[in-house]
C-alpha cells in the first residue's frame, strides 16, 4: 500500500506518496537524494543513520517515512548556513570528532539534538547523549571534546 505524506525536510514542504514500508532513512536517501544520512547496521544499534525529528534524535533506519507525516525532520544537510559550518560542525572539524568520517553525520545530528535540550551538558551528560551513537575509530574522547567545544561557543 502507499501513502500521501507530508512534511518538512530542512526547511522544505515535501508532499510525497510513498510505500508503507518504506524507512525514513530511504526516503531520505533514494527520494530525496540526501546522502549524508548513512546506513550503517540497518537495526537501530549504530547511529549512522541520526535525524532530528521535531528536533529530537532519532534513528532514520528504524523509522518509517510514513510516521513522519505532519513533522519537521533536518539532516546534517541542513546545518550549514551560507557556507558557514555550524557550531557543531566546526567543533568536530576544529577538535577532530571525526576519524574515517562514517558515523560523523549521525553523531553531529546526535549531538546538535543534546545541545538543543541541554545546552551545556557535562561530560557524562554527553557520553548519555551520544550512548546511541557508535564510532568505530575512536575512543570518544575527541568526540566528547567536539560537542563541548560547540556547547561553549553557543553559549557566548
Amino acid at each position: 500500500m502507499k501513502t500521501q505524506i507530508s512534511l518538512t525536510v530542512n526547511g522544505r514542504r515535501r508532499d510525497d506518496t510513498v510505500s508503507d514500508n518504506l524507512l525514513l532513512v530511504d526516503y531520505l536517501r533514494e527520494t530525496l537524494g540526501l546522502n549524508g544520512t548513512k546506513i550503517g547496521c540497518d537495526g537501530g544499534e549504530c547511529g549512522c543513520c541520526t535525524v532530528l525529528v521535531d528536533g529530537r534524535a532519532r534513528h532514520a533506519c528504524l523509522t518509517l517515512a510514513t510516521s513522519c507525516d505532519g513533522t519537521h525532520v533536518e539532516t546534517v544537510e541542513s546545518l550549514a548556513a551560507k557556507g558557514r559550518l555550524s557550531a557543531i560542525q566546526r567543533g568536530f572539524n576544529e577538535k577532530l570528532g571525526a576519524q574515517c568520517g562514517f558515523c560523523t553525520p549521525g553523531m553531529i545530528m546526535a549531538a546538535e539534538g543534546l545541545l538543543r535540550e541541554n545546552p551545556m551538558p557535562t561530560e557524562d551528560e554527553i557520553r548519555a547523549g551520544m550512548a546511541a551513537n557508535i564510532c568505530r575509530c575512536t575512543g570518544y574522547v575527541k568526540i566528547i571534546e567536539s560537542v563541548q567545544a560547540a556547547a561553549r561557543e553557543l553559549a557566548q
